[in-house]
């Protein structure tokens, strides 16, 4: 205190003053300096996070809560000139006079009431609007006081659709990733490079071309189309000198193909034996699988492999390559596919159209005839209905009646789908469906469950009748007419079925095999197969003979080649013969050659081998 300076105001007062006080001047003392009050609570949690149970994760709330409580009491306690005051007031009022007045004077009882009710009538006469008027008249008729604070909600449950998630399938945009820097000088250096080239078209526009520069461009031209010509001689003429020292580096082999037949088969009774022949392969196609085989009808010594990988999570790039017989070394043509290939069929009539199956859904036609193009003529994309899932069975039907080639695929998302070549447009043939499993929806809707379809084989005589695999292990007679049912489903086999073919001269048989081990030969009239042949091991595909009606190839994962003869032996395989290694190759697709007595088996390592059938396995039936 003896520090602070004491400061005389007049009328014998005195202010102290503290040492460190600011000493401020005039203006600063008479400056007004505003603070705004808000009514936001500062201890407020501002990160706040709930489960939103409609969107499925957990949302922020925006909003809070910026009330602070500091006291709160319940009480019952009712504002005099409310409404609700003056009826309990008129109340207390009417029990208080029926309480003063004789038991004996029933009359002026009565009286009573209705002057009560009538003071009631009078003071709630300009609450007819309000709503709660309609409460106050109920209370007029009950003499009984109801419970103004007790009451029960009344609330009813009713069933939340469950969500349906709907997604569409569309094509990727391009993307180009572009990065630069933008200065003084390089914007300096663009706008000249601009200007030089105005310069450069005015220039050209000026200059009138004359005689002897477009008979000097001539004499330039003539040189390089005979350039040009003179390769393609040179290109042919080396195809045939290949072809020649190919031969005479597989001479051997080459006399077996033409020559050779097996004297031992006198000596085995009924059995035959496999030649082993060339053996096809690529190096850039070593880590694919041999997907699918197919002989071309007009040339008899070429056939395409496709290939690819059943793997799903090993899935990239695929091939087709088309190999000949006259030259082992290196295929004929390649095409490098960004999918994987899973099937391929060539045209019957027309042997340079092949249509093929991708793992990524789509199909695509390529045209041998088109050298130097190695895209497809026709692919299908998102817009032009391709599948969504992969496509494991093409196959060539014969033109419609607009002379338009068209072809039919098979896929796991459960279509049937065929394509026509004008800028292959699609139709669906038919959607796969379980019938033994129809779950119902939340209102009785019936959703069909889809079937994955596997393999689809046409009828060799009837058009419109055709055969398709799944998944499930069913196999489904159906109509390109009828597009709503099935004409008749077989119980086939209890794993997926793999492949599905028709007897080349039998109307009513066709062959089927499965991962369950076993091949199955039907008669479609019948729902029981007639033949069921267990082969040890899952069967990756299975083939008619092209000569005889009763002989029939299928090959197994653990590498064996399987041939029965029906008309020889009904129930073992008169030919069984490892073809690879046991341990670590597995057969996957088999193929006969329409004239030659030959075979082509492809494994899983992008090998394709040839085998010759020994005279005891083709033999023609009487």
């Amino acid at each position: 205190q003896d520090e602070e300076e004491a400061v005389d105001i007049g009328d014998g007062k005195t202010l102290t003053v503290p040492p460190d006080q600011l000493e401020l001047t005039e203006a600063e003392l008479k400056e007004e300096i505003t603070r705004t009050l808000t009514a936001n609570n500062p201890h407020a949690p501002q990160n706040i996070v709930r489960y939103s149970f409609k969107e499925r994760s957990y949302k922020p709330i925006l909003v809070m809560d910026q009330m602070a409580v500091l006291f709160e009491m319940e009480g019952n306690l009712v504002y005099i000139d409310s409404d609700e005051g003056r009826r309990l007031r008129a109340k207390e009022c009417l029990s208080e006079e029926t309480a003063t007045v004789d038991t004996e004077a029933e009359p002026d009882k009565a009286e009573s009431e209705t002057q009560a009710t009538s003071v009631e009538e009078g003071e709630e006469a300009g609450d007819e609007d309000r709503p709660d008027s309609v409460a106050s008249k109920t209370d007029k008729k009950e003499p009984k006081i109801t419970n103004q604070f007790n009451f029960s909600e009344r609330a009813s449950q009713t069933l939340n659709n469950p969500l349906r998630e709907r997604s569409c399938q569309t094509e990727p945009p391009p993307r180009s990733t572009f990065s630069a820097t933008a200065n003084q000088w390089e914007i300096y250096d663009a706008y000249e490079k601009e200007l030089q080239k105005q310069e450069k078209n005015k220039e050209k526009q000026k200059a009138v071309p004359s005689k002897k520069d477009d008979d000097e461009s001539k004499k330039k031209m003539i040189p390089m189309e005979t350039q040009h010509n003179d390769l393609t001689k040179v290109a042919s003429a080396a195809k045939i000198l290949e072809r020649m020292v190919s031969q005479n580096i597989f001479d051997d082999i080459a006399q077996d193909f033409k020559y050779f037949e097996d004297p031992s088969d006198e000596f085995r009774g009924q059995e035959g034996t496999l030649l082993p022949l060339w053996k096809f392969q690529y190096d850039k196609a070593k880590r694919l699988s041999v997907t699918a085989l197919s002989w071309n009808n007009k040339y008899n010594d070429l056939f395409a492999a496709g290939m690819g990988s059943y793997d799903f999570s090993n899935q990239g790039h695929g091939m087709l390559i088309f190999y000949t017989l006259k030259n082992p070394s290196f295929p004929e043509y390649i095409y490098p596919t960004s999918s994987g290939v899973l099937c391929i069929d060539i045209h019957e009539q027309r042997s340079y159209l092949v249509a093929v199956g991708f793992y990524d859904g789509s199909v695509a036609v390529y045209n041998l005839k088109k050298k130097g193009h190695r895209d497809p003529v026709y692919m299908s994309t998102a817009k032009t209905g391709k599948h969504t899932d992969p496509v494991w069975q093409v196959r060539w039907q014969s033109d419609d009646l607009d002379n338009n080639h068209n072809f039919y695929s098979v896929s796991s998302d459960g279509r049937v789908v065929s394509w026509t070549l004008n800028e292959l447009v699609f139709r669906d043939i038919i959607r796969l469906s379980l019938n033994s499993a129809v779950p119902e929806g939340p209102e009785g809707a019936q959703q069909p469950s889809i079937a994955c379809g596997t393999s689809l084989d046409f009828h060799k005589h009837i058009g419109y009748l055709f055969l398709v695999g799944t998944e499930e292990g069913q196999i489904h007679k159906c109509s390109k007419w009828y597009s709503n049912q099935y004409l008749e489903t077989y119980h086939a086999h209890s794993m997926e079925v793999d492949a599905v073919k028709w007897n080349h001269f039998h109307p009513k048989v066709f062959i089927s095999c499965s991962s369950d081990w076993t091949v199955k030969i039907w008669d479609h009239t019948i729902k029981t197969p007639m033949f069921t042949f267990d082969l040890k091991a899952a069967v990756s595909d299975v083939a008619w003979a092209p000569y005889s009606s009763t002989v029939f190839a299928a090959v197994t994962i653990d590498g064996m080649v399987h041939v029965f003869d029906l008309n020889v032996n009904r129930h073992e395989a008169i030919c069984q013969q490892l073809v690879v290694d046991k341990k670590k190759t597995k057969l996957t697709t088999i193929a006969f050659n329409a004239i030659h007595p030959i075979i082509i088996v492809g494994d899983d390592r992008g090998y394709v081998a040839s085998f010759k059938l020994s005279p005891n396995l083709r033999k023609k039936p009487k």
